[in-house]
């Protein structure tokens, strides 16, 4: 059924669907990367992260960790 949309105004979309009128169906992607070094995502009252000398690494010498190429 054909669907009739009046005005409208998007200010800002941070991840997600917008949908207007029909759809059979939606296939929303994304991919993202994350590089941190020792005890950075450690939560809790009382954290004690020991890790000596170290370094995060982020040479990546492949082009594509993961290729999102369609709809399927």
């Amino acid at each position: 059924m054909p669907a009739i949309v009046g005005p409208i105004q998007i200010i800002e979309v941070g991840g997600g669907v917008i949908n207007f009128g029909d759809s059979f169906y939606l296939s929303p992607k994304s991919a993202s990367k994350t590089a941190a070094g020792a005890g950075a995502f450690n939560t809790g009252s009382f954290v004690n992260a020991t890790s000596g000398l170290n370094a995060t690494t982020t040479y990546d010498p492949d082009l594509a960790d993961q290729v999102i190429a369609s709809n399927a």
